[in-house]
């Protein structure tokens, strides 16, 4: 899943949802000296990459892209899924998407000094780009996707992926309807009864 998605699923505490934005930007051993609720927002990132991965929905969903868009099928769906689920907050938050959008930028900003680097200038892209909850404009989607293949180090097909997602989008709907559901549930649980 993708930043709106991992934001959203870490419910709502403040130190959950800052480790759930961290999780893209830190590798390997997480530091013990970030405080125990962004250690476990960075747990429950992983948890719910994890999930989403090895999910049955997921799997066969990869498998109706074609090439050369397969090979980068994982990244696509999260970028997608993070488009309906914009398009359709509503359904998911009580929150209205800007202002929930707009929270996580206030949030990360709060928390400044315990961020890496490279989050703090992907903070700063988001504020620049009414992002998140600009996930929900196709064209948004589509910079998202040509910024994400510029750096990739190997060449890549993502700044012309869009059609490919346009093509499947009834698929991946399906899909995101089918699965959103169950990795709400997996993440509330998580949340509930991992150990503190």
């Amino acid at each position: 899943m993708n930043h709106l998605a991992h934001a959203l699923l870490s419910g709502p505490d403040d130190a959950l949802r800052v480790g759930g934005m961290m999780g893209d930007f830190v590798r390997g051993a997480i530091d013990p000296a970030l405080p125990a609720g962004v250690q476990r927002g960075i747990v429950l990132h992983r948890a719910i990459d994890t999930f989403t991965d090895s999910h049955d929905e997921i799997r066969v969903a990869r498998n109706t892209f074609d090439p050369p868009f397969r090979r980068y099928a994982g990244i696509l769906i999260d970028i997608w899924f993070d488009h309906l689920l914009a398009r359709d907050f509503v359904r998911w938050s009580d929150i209205p998407l800007h202002r929930f959008s707009d929270d996580i930028v206030l949030l990360l900003l709060q928390h400044d000094a315990l961020l890496p680097e490279s989050l703090r200038r992907f903070r700063r892209y988001l504020g620049t780009h009414d992002l998140p909850a600009a996930y929900a404009d196709r064209g948004v989607i589509n910079a998202v996707l040509r910024g994400v293949g510029s750096r990739l180090k190997r060449d890549n097909p993502l700044a012309d992926a869009l059609p490919e997602l346009e093509r499947l989008e009834p698929v991946l709907e399906a899909s995101f309807t089918r699965f959103f559901p169950q990795l709400v549930a997996y993440a509330s649980t998580w949340r509930t009864s991992t150990p503190r």
